[in-house]
């Protein structure tokens, strides 16, 4: 486009102010791979003449070289950035673009389609308030219709286009448009969609995508562009309950102390009481505090910092609300949950969760069902893998402030994040508090940790042998435990095979299995550190995560790992219970270092060679290393 030189003085101003009274609708795109998607948003593009003419000229050069509409502009490159999309013809990456018409501003959202790609898709959808589904005519309903449509309604979207494209290719039939609508209805039926709007269109030639289609003179509805100019979207974050989730306290001097964040929803005025929802501390607003000056009031989407005539008690992560509306406080809630990595979510492992701005610490407890995206039934499920949509409980290391995710978006929102890598590995929506995480407090004990420690005349500490079955492991801990109570120390060694014979006898040996195993052990470890004993743990236990969530449940230098580095050979040629044998037979599934991983620790406080020394030289060293760690003074 050329700038005009015929603009008179102040119409620019005009057309800009024009512009920012108009409302803004945020929409994606998604559908099946090939469906259309990146097309159709180069159409919008191109017939709302948002493309520059520098733009045009390289989509003429690029349709010739990667394009798939033969002599025709292919105007999905507007949107397929990437190399590897334009030599694929996909869309692997969320891409967003800007539109605007005479009554409405939008940031459109063109998602992948390929199932591969969903947890991209699943991040396009997080802040949509509108969907448009495209479904190829020639094709109908394929698995990732089904998958996509599902996600929408799981993130709150009540507001659906249907798109049938590409109808040119089947001669523009009503028949094949009504069945597809039809079959479509059907099965989102228990969606909760507020308004599904069934549009048929052809992208490539913009029919009934700006201008209605002269080719379908038996279509009486919208165009695409005046369904999302006039769609009531009605979601007013500004009139809910007041939401200010705390990013930093700021501090600049020691007159002034305020709370810096964005306002999630509500609003709120000068002299409005305020609770920190955690621990019911209050008091009342004495300024809000922006770049640009002081404000009378605050509301939704705003970045403010909040000054109080109390000195509160808060920090990153806590919430601000009305005392007479508080979102819930608790560790434990009932949510949906997306997973968008491929390693395997297994219940129980530590995770971190970051609702708002607030990071915790946390575990998936027990995975309740998984759905099956096509024929949405629930089905039990001891992992989760890759695109996987699930019902989840969830517990957290510290109460965290939310409400509902259907009723409120930004309370209820969570992604799931690795310890380890800080990857995010999935998404989650609360629902619900759990009824047992209201119900259930720390009972108040008099007896201390250390009093208990001081009277057996030892400080705890956990030593944690791990290894391969045959490394050595229950040898070596059995005679470091005789030395030690034999110097007069207070001990208990915990076996793997002694345990599963009680505790965990109803476990087996998958890899959720074995994190569960560990886990409980771990805690068992925990209280007796707490009782003042010195606890040997002798266990394969072949997750780093699961050995680093032992040595967290312990404070200070409490947890001593302890390697007993055997050769994978060394340990089979030695066999001691014949169990590589029967793993090699088959007879015996999931056996670590067979057909089960086995972990490396990467900085134990000892390693110890098996190969070149004995038991009895090891002991010794155990019992010289911690010396110092175990004497009472």
């Amino acid at each position: 486009m050329k700038a005009r030189a015929d603009v008179k003085p102040g119409a620019l101003a005009k057309y800009l102010a024009t512009q920012d009274n108009k409302d803004l609708l945020r929409f994606l795109t998604c559908g099946s791979v090939d469906d259309g998607k990146s097309t159709l948003i180069g159409r919008l593009l191109y017939d709302t003449k948002l493309i520059f003419e520098d733009q045009l000229a390289g989509l003429e050069r690029d349709s010739k070289r990667f394009g798939t509409t033969g002599k025709d502009l292919d105007l999905a490159l507007l949107v397929d950035g990437l190399q590897a999309e334009r030599e694929q013809g996909i869309t692997i990456d969320v891409a967003y673009r800007f539109l605007t018409t005479g009554k409405r501003k939008f940031i459109v959202a063109d998602t992948p389609g390929h199932e591969q790609y969903t947890r991209n898709m699943a991040t396009g959808a997080s802040n949509s308030d509108l969907a448009v589904i495209l479904i190829d005519a020639r094709k109908g309903i394929l698995s990732q219709t089904r998958r996509h449509s599902f996600i929408v309604s799981l993130l709150g979207i009540r507001h659906v286009v249907l798109a049938v494209n590409k109808i040119d290719l089947v001669d523009y039939s009503q028949e094949v448009f009504d069945g597809i609508v039809a079959d479509y209805r059907n099965f989102a039926s228990d969606f909760g969609f507020q308004t599904q709007q069934a549009i048929p269109v052809s992208a490539r030639y913009g029919d009934n995508v700006l201008t209605r289609s002269v080719n379908m003179p038996w279509y009486e509805g919208p165009t695409l562009v005046e369904q999302l100019e006039t769609v009531d979207v009605s979601y007013q974050p500004a009139d809910m309950p007041f939401r200010f989730q705390v990013q930093w306290v700021n501090r600049p001097n020691l007159d002034f102390r305020g709370f810096s964040g964005t306002v999630a929803s509500g609003t709120v005025y000068l002299g409005d009481e305020l609770t920190v929802a955690a621990s019911g501390k209050g008091a009342r607003v004495k300024s809000i505090v922006t770049y640009d000056g002081e404000l009378p009031l605050a509301t939704a989407g705003q970045a403010v910092t909040l000054r109080l005539d109390d000195e509160i008690d808060a920090s990153r992560g806590d919430v601000l609300c009305p005392p007479t509306s508080r979102p819930e406080v608790a560790d434990q809630f009932q949510a949906r949950l997306i997973w968008m990595n491929e390693q395997a979510l297994i219940p129980g492992r530590r995770l971190l969760i970051k609702i708002g701005t607030q990071t915790v610490s946390a575990s998936v407890t027990d995975i309740r069902y998984k759905i099956d995206v096509n024929t949405f039934a629930r089905l039990a499920a001891k992992t989760l893998q890759l695109n996987d949509v699930a019902v989840v409980n969830i517990a957290t290391s510290e109460p965290v402030a939310y409400d509902s995710y259907l009723a409120n978006r930004a309370m209820g929102a969570f992604i799931v994040i690795d310890r380890v890598s800080n990857m995010t590995l999935g998404a989650g929506m609360v629902d619900h508090g759990l009824w047992r995480a209201t119900n259930v407090h720390w009972q108040a004990i008099t007896v201390s940790k250390e009093t208990r420690a001081e009277i057996k005349g030892q400080k705890p500490i956990v030593l944690w042998f791990t290894g391969l079955s045959g490394a050595g492991k229950s040898t070596i801990a059995n005679l470091v435990e005789k030395k030690l109570l034999g110097l007069g120390h207070h001990t208990y060694l915990l076996d793997g095979d002694n345990v599963r014979h009680g505790l965990n006898k109803d476990l087996g040996f998958t890899d959720s299995d074995r994190v569960e195993n560990i886990r409980r052990v771990a805690e068992v470890a925990k209280l007796m550190a707490d009782a003042g004993i010195i606890t040997l743990v002798s266990f394969i236990s072949p997750f780093r995560a699961e050995r680093q969530l032992a040595r967290e449940l312990v404070t200070g230098n409490e947890f001593v790992e302890i390697y007993v580095s055997t050769p994978p050979s060394v340990a089979e040629e030695r066999d001691p219970k014949g169990l590589y044998a029967k793993a090699r037979r088959g007879e015996l599934k999931n056996f670590t270092g067979i057909d089960s991983v086995y972990e490396i620790p990467e900085n134990p406080e000892l390693v110890l060679d098996t190969t070149t020394r004995s038991a009895e030289d090891l002991s010794e060293d155990i019992l010289a290393f911690i010396a110092s760690r175990i004497r009472y003074t």
